[in-house]
């Protein structure tokens, strides 16, 4: 006998046909009738080309034939916008004061560590004059989608990933937009894109508290913040505004990672402080959060992100980072 979870079952094994995740995972299925003769499935077409509507319809019927092979099979597509579909657990703004401090590089690095404790992560790249994300993911595939919508591209480890870079004809494009644009660009990753199902959406802000975090903070239901410092005094002072701005639009600083904290030298077991004595713990107390992480310069995870394969990462900073981030997540 057919019944909705015997018919959900066989519908999570209908792929999205160029994001390889499922119909069930991108929250297409809207409704699912069962009658003693017939099944009756309505899908959002959103993001759907034709072809790919096609393709879906006949992998249904497929699908549920082998359930009941006498059963009548009628699939129907509606419209739906992404933003009525996607089901967006927590959102997470990775921001800081100034340029050039490694927000692109946290925010990589807090995908890899959620995806690895088995969460559902994407990250949205609204650095839209400095995008950097696709590249350290090795990422260059332009999205897919109609008029109704986008979908955003996987990395290899299945990471949910939207950047304007995606969109352009070669990498090193320049995007010269004034911040009114900017800002409609942040709102139509969220609005336009088909996220579906997420633990978590990360969000790669740009730097300052000018037009785009700002629009960012105020568009999307961000839940908490990451702040990105270096040890440097001058950066410490500007990023303290960034923990001021989070503060005043009451978003939650979930925690602070300090990036190039040191350089480790094997050879004389020795930790340099390049660029001056932690302030980790100043910045922990300016914040009211938890110091999560002190990344040092790594020439291997440098190597990495330049090849594209930033998810190959792995260390023990990398592994303390994902337990203080669980740690912060859950209190």
């Amino acid at each position: 006998m057919l019944t909705r979870d015997k018919i959900a079952e066989a519908l999570n094994d209908v792929l999205v046909p160029g994001i390889t995740y499922s119909i069930i995972r991108m929250n297409l299925v809207q409704d699912i009738t069962i009658t003693e003769a017939s099944v009756k499935i309505v899908l959002a077409s959103t993001a759907l080309n034709e072809n790919a509507q096609v393709w879906i319809k006949e992998k249904i019927s497929e699908l549920i034939k082998k359930l009941d092979k006498a059963v009548d099979i009628e699939v129907e597509f509606i419209e739906k916008r992404p933003l009525e579909l996607n089901s967006v657990n927590n959102i997470i703004a990775v921001m800081s004061g100034k340029g050039g401090v490694g927000k692109s590089l946290v925010t990589g690095l807090t995908a890899i560590a959620l995806c690895r404790q088995g969460y559902t992560v994407g990250i949205l790249d609204a650095d839209i004059t400095g995008p950097s994300i696709p590249k350290m993911f090795g990422i260059s595939t332009n999205p897919q989608g109609n008029e109704s919508g986008i979908l955003p591209v996987l990395s290899a480890n299945g990471i949910e990933i939207i950047s304007i870079n995606l969109f352009l004809p070669s990498e090193d494009e320049a995007v010269i937009w004034r911040g009114p644009l900017i800002g409609k660009a942040i709102t139509q990753f969220w609005e336009d894109v088909l996220w579906g199902k997420l633990d978590y959406l990360l969000i790669d802000l740009p730097p300052g508290t000018a037009d785009a975090p700002l629009t960012a903070l105020q568009v999307l239901p961000v839940s908490g913040a990451i702040i990105v410092f270096t040890p440097q005094d001058l950066t410490t002072m500007i990023v303290k505004k960034a923990v001021k701005m989070a503060q005043q639009m009451n978003k939650p600083v979930l925690g602070v990672v300090e990036n190039m904290s040191y350089l480790y030298v094997p050879e004389i077991r020795k930790q340099i402080e390049i660029f001056g004595k932690s302030r980790g713990d100043e910045m922990s107390k300016a914040a009211g959060a938890p110091l999560l992480a002190k990344i040092p310069i790594d020439p291997k995870l440098a190597l990495l992100c330049d090849e594209g394969h930033i998810e190959r990462y792995d260390s023990e900073i990398l592994t303390s980072f994902s337990k203080a981030l669980q740690n912060a997540l859950r209190s």
